[in-house]
């Protein structure tokens, strides 16, 4: 099999021009990057950033996390109401250059790729053993979707915030995409992360997949239950293979999630030239 119509999903998610940023820095420590429109608009706090040629520091007077925490709120807010950032979403991300841990304040989740912070989400295959192979539910985003609207997606897949510990939020998107109980979707398996940086209109996506298999009952349907996902269609890996190396039908990162299950699944034969380095994409070393 020629791999591809893969390869290109990986290569689109990690492109980005490292002259199109500036560093985003706390206590001589990058934490993140900034396109010019955000980089100038932060000028106008100088109490809590200092900005120059190199790009834009927090100040280290700002000392606590809930200080750093108040001051990214304060200028996110300002920046919605400038049109430089688009709207809020009301979720918290970490504010991090190593790990969700070691955050040292939070942002809203829109504002986290303006200033090319790391994000971290959850993906869950939903699949089904028959008597004819692997079959895979396969959500569709709902027309009204903000972002990615009618794109096919794993069944469940969602940002993490960070008050959130990882097994709190997968039950809680298990139970809001696709109604699958508590019971049934804490024997989902981790099964990796996934890795790539991407750049956007606004700034910079160097984001952390988190992926997670679940074996599901033959009767089992999905059921939406927060209006993100308008159906759930049980299709042969096979199909979904060829959707995702024909086609744009899926959400980009739902493409990565998809190769490295059947990377995993050996629906990918390692004889085919290029493997490796389509398994080494998934991996991006930012």
């Amino acid at each position: 099999m020629k791999l591809s119509g893969l390869m290109r999903h990986i290569e689109h998610l990690n492109r980005w021009n490292p002259r199109h940023f500036k560093g985003f820095h706390y206590a001589g420590e990058r934490f993140g990057y900034l396109k010019a429109p955000l980089w100038e608009a932060l000028r106008q706090w100088p109490g809590y950033f200092s900005v120059d040629a190199e790009g834009a520091s927090l100040n280290p007077e700002l000392d606590s996390f809930e200080s750093r925490t108040q001051a990214l709120m304060e200028v996110t807010s300002a920046l919605v109401n400038q049109g430089v950032i688009t709207h809020l979403h009301g979720e918290r991300y970490p504010v991090t250059s190593q790990g969700r841990e070691r955050a040292i304040a939070t942002i809203d989740r829109t504002a986290a790729p303006y200033f090319g912070l790391r994000a971290y989400g959850q993906h869950l295959n939903g699949f089904v053993r028959s008597s004819t192979g692997l079959k895979l539910w396969i959500a569709r985003r709902a027309a009204d979707r903000r972002v990615f609207p009618d794109k096919l997606d794993n069944m469940v897949a969602g940002g993490l915030p960070h008050e959130l510990s990882l097994a709190e939020n997968l039950l809680k998107e298990c139970q809001e995409e696709a109604s699958v109980p508590a019971s049934l979707a804490c024997q989902a398996k981790p099964v990796g992360v996934l890795t790539y940086c991407t750049e956007t209109p606004v700034g910079l996506k160097p984001d952390t997949l988190y992926c997670y298999d679940l074996e599901l009952p033959a009767d089992f349907i999905p059921l939406n239950a927060d209006g993100e996902v308008a159906e759930f269609t049980l299709l042969p890996v096979d199909e979904v293979l060829q959707l995702v190396s024909g086609s744009e039908a899926f959400k980009p990162n739902c493409n990565l999630v998809l190769i490295d299950f059947f990377v995993r699944h050996g629906i990918i034969n390692p004889e085919s030239a290029n493997y490796i380095h389509l398994v080494q994409g998934l991996h991006e070393r930012f």
